[in-house]
C-alpha cells in the first residue's frame, strides 16, 4: 500500500511539472510602424502575423503604432519588424529596402526620414 501511494505521488508530482512548464509567456508590444491608409493597415497586420507566436495585431493610423501581443516563448518583436519591413513598411528599429517600399501603391508611399 506504501508503495502504491508513493508510486501515485510521483506521478502526481510529474504532471503537475510538466502542465506547469507549457504555460506560455503572451506579452503586449508597442512598434512603431510607418503608413498612410487601410491598405498599409492590412498589409502591416498580414506581416505580422507571419511570425509564429504572434496573437493579435492591430495597427492605428493615428499614432503610426502596431499593437501586439506575442508569446515569448515563440518570437520577438524584432521578428515582427523584420517580418514588417519586408513588406514595404519602416518600423522604428527596422527599415524597409529601398526595392519593397517602391513596391508599394502610390498611396502607401509614406514620407521616410
Amino acid at each position: 500500500m506504501k508503495k502504491f501511494l508513493l508510486v501515485l505521488l510521483v506521478v502526481f508530482a510529474g504532471v503537475t511539472l510538466q502542465a506547469q512548464e507549457k504555460k506560455s509567456k503572451n506579452a503586449k508590444h508597442d512598434v512603431e510602424v510607418k503608413g498612410n491608409c487601410d491598405q498599409c493597415k492590412h498589409r502591416i497586420e498580414k506581416a505580422a502575423y507571419t511570425v509564429k507566436g504572434v496573437k493579435s495585431a492591430e495597427w492605428h493610423e493615428d499614432d503610426q503604432t502596431l499593437h501586439l501581443i506575442i508569446d515569448e516563448n515563440k518570437c520577438t518583436t524584432d521578428q515582427v519588424r523584420e517580418a514588417v519591413a519586408k513588406s514595404g513598411h519602416d518600423t522604428d528599429k527596422v527599415k524597409a529596402t529601398d526595392d519593397a517600399y517602391n513596391k508599394l501603391h502610390s498611396c502607401c508611399q509614406y514620407k521616410r526620414s
